[in-house]
């Protein structure tokens, strides 16, 4: 199991720039992929960004490319999510998870998410 703690949501502006971090803990080493994906009120969750745990291969919504960028620290097991340009639109919760499985896309280990809130 890994477990995985969010921090760095917040309130911001519209065009302000927010920075998340995920620290994983416990079976790191077993770790394919980050994610982070977000959940807005009354609408099902969707992928944000992702990145290699191991190489620097990183992949993001159309929604975010361009204004979100996904990078880690493996020294520190941390991965973040540097968001600026921010839109009302992005305001959600922000999870972030980790894939031990070898199924693509199927992520097995979740935080437990961290508020984003962009005001006009």
């Amino acid at each position: 199991q890994v477990q995985l703690v969010e921090s760095g949501g917040g309130l911001v502006q519209a065009g302000g720039s927010l920075r998340l971090s995920c620290a994983a803990s416990g079976r790191t080493n077993s770790i394919y992929t980050m994610g982070w994906f977000r959940q807005a009120p009354g609408k099902e969750r969707e992928f944000v960004a992702a990145i290699r745990w191991s190489e620097d291969s990183t992949s993001y919504a159309d929604s975010v490319r361009g204004r979100f960028t996904c990078a880690r620290d493996n020294a520190k097991n941390t991965v973040y999510l540097q968001m600026n340009s921010l839109k009302p639109e992005d305001t959600a919760v922000y999870y972030c998870a980790a894939r031990t499985s070898t199924i693509a896309g199927r992520y097995d280990n979740w935080g437990q998410g961290t508020q984003v809130t962009v005001s006009s």
